[in-house]
């Protein structure tokens, strides 16, 4: 092999090494853990939908680089499964991002993961009490339960409720929520007449809900999860007659999650709840988010907070590679996010720099049947820090 070709070689050969890393480095990748089977699937259809909508509106690069979304389905509720996924992520995909998390216990279980390699997590529906504190690395766009809960107490007292009777599922979210009104009716002047934790996936209420008509509480304040169980507590509510005994059912935005609107039906009308988010929240952004989201979902599917923290999950990943310049360095990407503010379509969002969580309105919502539709209509705002 004469010299010239035993130097052609050895270029191509150094071309060859080089150029899959640098296609590598044009590549932003976030791995998106969350439940995209089981009975929560739902929970992960919309993640995946406010991604692409982010990605739709905003285009697949920033910084020069393109990002890759990859995601991973947990099945649920299962923080074993989220930690396998985050470290195969990790380790495997080399992920600069780790996103997603539909439910504490899995955004607790990847944490350690988050730390350790030193990658930013940015949790889009887990709503456990002081969820980020958990992790350096970890930021959350979505929402935390304990300071949503407030603002309905508040309400509740003013409209002239004075005894409250708390149903909340047996799970960190479900915990935080009935510490958070207790304190917060009890605060106001309230009593507290009752309080019953039921099973995650139950869809039998009867027992409960017998137990509170017996109480007589002037409200009933419920934390439960969307799927199949918080239209079958409505249903129980109604069949049960609670409001004609005058006992008014108000909760979290949970209760009456905007995908299950249709499913409750007739039996949500007049239910009141709180959440920083309401598919029919007035703002031009919300209205082209929705349109967006519509045309990658079927034309009955409802966007729901889970999809709205998803689209601001990739808008503070695109804002913290646009300060950076594209740099992936996890602890330059942490310093990004603090205190970074940007319009959502639920409104004005904040990262809070020292609690790294968000910081946004709560609006109070009534289940009304509008042109036929059925909505939560927002009709008071809380606003953030009231």
């Amino acid at each position: 092999m004469t010299l010239l070709r035993r130097i052609k070689t050895s270029v191509l050969a150094v071309a060859l090494v080089v150029a899959p890393s640098a296609m590598a480095q044009d590549v932003v990748k976030v791995g998106l853990i969350t439940s995209l089977t089981g009975p929560f699937a739902e929970f992960g259809q919309q993640m995946q939908a406010g991604v692409k909508a982010y990605q739709a509106m905003h285009g697949d690069t920033v910084a020069g680089k393109r990002v890759e979304v990859i995601f991973r389905d947990t099945g649920g509720a299962n923080p074993e499964v989220a930690k396998r996924h985050a470290q195969e992520l990790f380790v495997r995909e080399k992920v600069d991002f780790l996103a997603g998390f539909a439910f504490t216990p899995s955004a607790l279980a990847a944490a350690p993961i988050a730390t350790q390699a030193k990658i930013p997590m940015v949790v889009m529906n887990a709503a456990g009490e002081n969820l980020p504190s958990r992790s350096p690395y970890m930021i959350r766009v979505a929402f935390e339960v304990a300071s949503t809960v407030p603002p309905i107490a508040k309400w509740a007292y003013r409209e002239g409720a004075r005894t409250a009777y708390v149903i909340a599922a047996d799970y960190a979210p479900g915990l935080d929520a009935e510490k958070a009104f207790i304190k917060a009716f009890e605060a106001e002047g309230g009593k507290i007449i009752g309080t019953v934790r039921t099973p995650i996936v139950t869809v039998d209420f009867s027992p409960y809900i017998m137990r509170i008509k017996d109480a007589k509480p002037d409200v009933i304040f419920a934390f439960v999860n969307g799927g199949d169980v918080a239209p079958a507590l409505l249903r129980e509510y109604r069949t049960r007659n609670l409001e004609a005994d005058g006992i008014k059912l108000i909760g979290t935005g949970d209760i009456v999650d905007e995908p299950i609107v249709n499913v409750i039906g007739q039996n949500g009308v007049g239910v009141v709840t709180v959440y920083p988010y309401s598919m029919h929240h007035d703002s031009e952004l919300n209205r082209r988010f929705v349109a967006e989201f519509l045309k990658l979902r079927e034309k009955n599917a409802r966007p729901a907070i889970m999809a709205v923290a998803a689209y601001d999950g990739m808008a503070a990943i695109y804002k913290a590679l646009e300060k950076t310049q594209g740099d992936t360095d996890g602890a330059k990407l942490m310093e990004a996010f603090k205190g970074m503010e940007f319009e959502s379509p639920r409104g004005q969002i904040r990262i809070d720099p020292e609690t790294r969580d968000v910081i946004h309105n709560q609006y109070i919502r009534r289940f009304d049947k509008v042109d036929d539709v059925f909505v939560n209509v927002e009709f008071e705002t809380f606003k953030a820090g009231e």
